[in-house]
């Protein structure tokens, strides 16, 4: 069987009796379905355009102190300083009869992975569905409904280990099923979470070990669920080629097939990673209802260590990840000279007759949001207009 090498920058395939000293042949740009490539190239067009710029606000890269870091270090730097991270998650419910915050412990990450990245990176899963129709990848690591209903199903290719959704028809119970393998994490995927480490994402404490990638088609979906126990927690998923909705909710309701409905909707952009931890991933429910166009996500969790496979070892590329320190320049303070120069012109421009301009605190809270605010959602619904959540 063919083994497959995957790198941000080329596609390598080897033989299993390839010698250790020849170099595999390498695949440059697989060639993917047309109908998803002008999605994939808009994408690395969009990410081109210049972005809207706050001029009341240095940007990131100019608080990053670049001494002697090499132009790889900068690069990274710079990258790092101006991800977007959303941390203030809230929904209350009443859960046992006690007022909780079902969505604690949520994070939305957006600035993780540029678009060239992501486009490389759906290129590799298109690759590998492409091994898994063929039956070139291991039994259970590759799946698809054999008849697609709506609601039904989506493709699916599990990396690390194998996991059950129900009993399977050697009465395994739902979970990892300890003694089948399938194939392991490819070379993409390890980077994918080296950065997610590096980058905050993820703490050192839990680097993910095995994944699940889902592969959507327009109407395709996932049902409420809770993520199994045998994975702890925080895991991650990473949304790429088009955004959706992810429900949140102690109560999820199936409106229909594919169509749910739920209090909590947080929109997923291109690119962003969703962390689940604390109420977030073990008290709220959460699902996709049936997305409007094609979807990939790639879910990374870390494998309880009493329920990895019998035949698992851990992999030397994800031991020892360190998180990346942020070199930032030193802030200077005003002089008590340049101070009172400063006050002085103000007074002299000041008119008496001029009301003083108010600053309310809501104002200040609401003024820079990075996403938009938390609201009910129903998938069924044609309104699809959000309330505050508070």
């Amino acid at each position: 069987m063919d083994k497959l090498n995957i790198q941000f920058g080329e596609i390598s395939f080897s033989s299993d009796n390839e010698a250790a000293s020849e170099k595999a042949t390498v695949v440059h740009a697989p060639r993917i379905a047309p109908t998803y490539l002008n999605r994939l190239q808009k994408m690395v067009s969009d990410a081109s355009s210049p972005a809207p710029v706050n001029r009341n606000q240095a940007p990131a890269s100019s608080r990053v102190n670049y001494k002697g870091l090499s132009e790889e270090e900068k690069r990274e730097q710079t990258k790092f300083a101006q991800v977007k991270r959303k941390k203030d998650f809230v929904h209350y419910e009443r859960v046992d009869g006690k007022k909780v915050n079902v969505v604690q412990g949520l994070e939305l990450h957006t600035g993780i992975f540029d678009a060239e990245e992501q486009m490389k990176i759906v290129e590799c899963v298109y690759q590998y569905q492409q091994l898994g129709q063929k039956g070139k990848l291991r039994a259970r690591t590759y799946s698809e409904p054999k008849k697609w209903m709506r609601g039904k199903g989506r493709a699916t290719i599990q990396f690390g280990c194998c996991y059950n959704y129900a009993v399977d028809k050697n009465g395994n119970p739902p979970g990892i099923v300890r003694d089948e393998e399938v194939d392991p994490l490819p070379a993409v995927f390890k980077q994918m979470i080296k950065r997610m480490v590096r980058w905050h994402v993820l703490p050192p404490t839990c680097v993910p070990n095995s994944c699940i990638v889902n592969i959507y088609e327009e109407g395709d979906c996932i049902p409420p669920h809770i993520d199994h126990h045998d994975f702890v927690r925080p895991f991650s998923t990473v949304s790429f080629l088009s955004e959706c909705n992810i429900l949140f909710g102690s109560s999820l309701k199936i409106v229909s097939p594919g169509e749910f409905s739920g209090p909590v909707s947080v929109p997923l952009p291109k690119g962003s990673v969703l962390v689940l931890q604390g109420n977030g991933a073990d008290v709220a429910k959460h699902c996709v209802p049936g997305v409007p166009s094609k979807r990939i996500s790639v879910t990374f969790r870390k494998m309880d260590e009493s329920k990895s496979p019998f035949n698992y070892k851990p992999d030397p590329e994800l031991l020892r990840i360190q998180p990346l320190v942020l070199h930032r320049s030193p802030v200077r303070e005003p002089s008590t000279h340049q101070m009172v120069s400063e006050n002085e012109k103000k007074m002299k421009h000041d008119k008496p007759d001029s009301p003083p301009a108010q600053t309310t605190k809501q104002n200040v809270l609401t003024g820079n949001e990075e996403f938009p605010p938390l609201g009910s959602f129903s998938s069924s619904s044609k309104n699809r207009s959000t309330r505050r959540v508070i």
